[in-house]
This record gives C-alpha cells, sequence and structure tokens, in this order.
C-alpha cells in the first residue's frame, strides 16, 4: 500500500505543481519581476491618469508653449501648448491597448489554424502551412500600411491590421507544438478511449501547447507596441488628438535640436517598455522550460 500510494503521488505530481513550480522559478528572476512590476505601475499610472495629473492630453495653453521642464509641467509642453507628462500617460494607454488587444487577435486566428494544421497533417497540413509561408514572406510594416489603407483610420482597424500580420508566428509555433505532442502516449491513449479529434485537440494538445505561446505572446507584444509607435511616427498610426508616444516623437522632430525633451521622454518611455516586457518574456521562457534555466 505504501509503495502504490508513493507511485501515484510522484505521477500525479506533474500535473498539479507545474504551474507552481514555474511561478517559483519566476519569482527568483529579478529582472522578470522588475519589468513585471513596471508594466503594471505604468499600466495603473495610464489608469489613473486623470487622478496624476490635472491637464488632459488635448488641453492647449497658448502662453505656454513649448516650455521646459518645470514643477508645473514635469516633461515640458509641445507646440501647441499641451502638457508633455499628460500626453506621456494618456499615451500609454494606447501603448498597452494595442500590444494586448492586438495578441487577442493574434491568439483567436493562430491557435486554431496552428493547431488544425498539425493535428490533421497531410494535404491539409501542407495548403495550410503554404498560405502561412505566404503572410510570413511580406514585411509587417509594408503589409499593415496596405490594411491600413483598407480598413481605414481607427484605433480600432489598427488593433487589426497589427493582429492580422501577428498570427503567422504563433500559428507555426502551435503547429509545431502539436506535432511533438500528438505522438505521445497521452494521446493515443484518448484515442483508445474514443476521444475525436476536436476533443484531443481542445482537451489535450493545446492546453500542452501553452507554455511556449504564452512566452511567445509575450514577446509579441512590445513588437506590437513597436509597430503602432513607427506607424505613429510617419503619421498612419494613431490619428490626432489621440496621444501616442510614436506620435510624440514625430512632433518633437523638428524641435530636436530647441526642445529634445519633447523627443527624450516618450523614446525612454518606449525603451523602457519594450525593455520590461522583454525580460517579462526571458523570465517566462525560463520558468516555463526548466532546461532554460540558468
Amino acid at each position: 500500500m505504501t509503495v502504490v500510494t508513493k507511485i501515484e503521488t510522484v505521477s500525479a505530481r506533474p500535473h498539479h505543481t507545474l504551474w507552481g513550480d514555474a511561478f517559483i522559478r519566476l519569482r527568483r528572476n529579478y529582472l522578470a519581476l522588475a519589468g513585471a512590476v513596471f508594466i503594471l505601475l505604468l499600466a495603473l499610472a495610464a489608469i489613473l491618469a486623470p487622478l496624476i495629473t490635472p491637464y488632459g492630453f488635448a488641453d492647449q495653453n497658448l502662453d505656454e508653449i513649448m516650455e521646459s521642464p518645470s514643477w508645473k509641467h514635469p516633461m515640458g509642453t509641445d507646440e501647441l501648448g499641451r502638457d508633455a507628462f499628460a500626453r506621456l500617460l494618456y499615451g500609454a494607454r494606447t501603448s498597452l491597448s494595442v500590444g494586448i488587444f492586438t495578441q487577442f487577435i493574434v491568439i483567436v486566428i493562430g491557435l486554431p489554424i496552428g493547431a488544425i494544421s498539425g493535428y490533421a497533417g497531410g494535404k491539409t497540413d501542407n495548403f495550410i502551412m503554404r498560405f502561412v509561408d505566404v503572410m510570413y514572406a511580406f514585411p509587417d510594416i509594408l503589409l499593415i500600411i496596405l490594411l491600413r489603407s483598407v480598413l481605414g483610420g481607427s484605433i480600432y482597424m489598427l488593433f487589426l491590421a497589427i493582429g492580422l500580420v501577428a498570427w503567422v508566428g504563433v500559428s507555426r509555433l502551435v503547429r509545431g507544438q502539436v506535432l511533438s505532442l500528438k505522438s505521445r502516449d497521452f494521446v493515443s491513449a484518448a484515442r483508445a478511449m474514443g476521444g475525436m479529434g476536436n476533443y484531443i485537440t481542445w482537451r489535450h494538445l493545446l492546453p500542452n501547447s501553452l507554455g511556449p505561446v504564452i512566452v511567445s505572446i509575450t514577446f509579441n507584444i512590445p513588437r506590437a507596441i513597436f509597430a503602432e509607435a513607427a506607424l505613429s511616427y510617419i503619421g498612419i498610426g494613431v490619428q490626432p488628438p489621440t496621444p501616442s508616444w510614436g506620435a510624440m516623437i514625430r512632433d518633437g522632430y523638428n524641435l530636436i535640436f530647441a526642445k529634445p525633451h519633447l523627443i527624450i521622454f516618450p523614446a525612454i518611455a518606449i525603451a523602457l517598455l519594450l525593455l520590461a516586457f522583454t525580460f517579462l518574456g526571458d523570465g517566462l521562457r525560463d520558468a516555463l522550460d526548466p532546461k532554460l534555466r540558468r
């Protein structure tokens, strides 16, 4: 009886402690924790922007045009007399929204396509992967610009355009995970017990593929944020008066020598946010794959 109890405990332990062990490993990664804390603080500051700053992102004061940083305006004002700090906080909403909502679109499109391709195999897999290869061959920014011209200029269409381009990598990742998992013993056992393809895919294959997918999504968020900033910089991203860090850099470019703070602060914000997500993604990768632990 003692031996049987020990065997049952050992066999059950990985299923109950996988995420717990991953959280413990993540908690030991101080860079990943620092990145997560920075992201949470920035998100909180963006949500509470009306309580942090007395200025709105579109409020203009023509008597305070292009002022240098001061106690009244910690990051100065722009060429229209708008408070740069307020626009930076409200612009964080745009950046974080782009990162999160585009990844939701990526998951909705990429997960089922990758799972169907990997599990079906044969001609279905070959057809889907050739389509994915065609999508992958297009430069991301150029394809997003093309979609923007077709879908329109609203911010929601921007989310959709970036998401319709970024799902390719996740679908290929999920396909690879499904291909490696569908030959495992637990999948064969599910088939022997009468499990159908849809049930096996959603009940067994996709849940066991979540680790790499979560890591990939974490790395894709800064790419989406950078894509939005780049598009806003060239004038086809978020449209005025909605604040965007990329648009702030574009607006301050002509004054880079006279008022460099108009570019420095949003550029630092973009760099720190991208770095924070990169650190968090590295930490999640190491936590969810013990073989990569340092």
